[in-house]
């Protein structure tokens, strides 16, 4: 690290648990965020600001007005601007020092699987249980660890599917069916601070999977009522007839 990188992350070094080993974990690694939206928006804000040194940005939707609400990354001049694109821009200004890389399209189910491949991490912060199960899948494939997250209404869930682990659990496990009546935040609304919460503990586990730090999260469902102000945590386990992590 230089002299500015000492200085910016200081914060970090003085944490017993984590220090110079940690941060240069951080500054030498891969990550991979699927979705510029509310959960995205402040899950890549900390990964940018804590030193991911390559972080990937994947969304092909443009920026509308309804988005501002939660999507803090996104500045109101950048309605109708690509979301990866936007997000770059805040990013580039609040870390000059990382490499930033906005992915603009869909990509094909092999060309996601291997840009998946070369990362450390990825966090899927879409929208839909279909994106999800895809995700998983290519994760699971390509033994990437996952972080998956979901917020509606005062409600958020994450999990973390770590394939390098044996006998992990995977998002299929969990949830085995297709949702095909899966709720929207177009429909039921969402509060903003619940998804912005989510998003921040998928970088919060994202950064404890690259440096080693604290405990394993994977065989785990977390789950958060925003009314009540509580966390939940249900332990899950490996389904062994899961098509996708146990060759079923």
């Amino acid at each position: 690290m230089n002299d500015g990188q000492l200085e910016r992350y200081s914060r970090h070094l003085l944490l017993p648990q984590f220090d110079y080993q940690g941060q240069t974990s951080l500054l030498e690694s891969k990550v991979l965020v699927l979705g510029l939206g509310g959960l995205g928006s402040s899950a890549a804000m900390y990964l940018a600001s804590s030193g991911i040194g390559e972080l990937h940005l994947l969304d092909p939707d443009t920026l509308e007005l309804s988005n501002l609400q939660r999507q803090v990354i996104h500045r109101q001049e950048a309605i109708g601007v690509n979301k990866a694109l936007s997000a770059k821009t805040t990013l580039s200004a609040l870390n000059d020092s990382i490499t930033i890389v906005a992915h603009t399209e869909c990509l094909s189910e092999s060309k996601l699987g291997e840009l998946i491949s070369t990362m450390n991490v990825v966090l899927d912060c879409t929208d839909n249980s279909q994106s999800r199960r895809l995700h998983n899948q290519l994760c699971v494939q390509h033994k990437v660890p996952l972080i998956s997250a979901a917020a509606i209404r005062f409600e958020g869930q994450l999990m973390v599917v770590d394939p390098t682990q044996e006998n992990s659990p995977c998002y299929q496990c969990v949830y085995p069916n297709v949702d095909t009546t899966q709720m929207s935040c177009s429909e039921l609304g969402i509060m903003a601070p619940v998804v912005g919460m989510m998003g921040v503990f998928q970088s919060l586990e994202a950064i404890k999977i690259i440096s080693g730090v604290g405990a394993k999260s994977s065989g785990a469902l977390h789950s958060f009522d925003g009314l009540s102000a509580q966390w939940r945590r249900f332990n899950v386990t490996k389904n062994e007839q899961c098509p996708v992590c146990s060759g079923a």
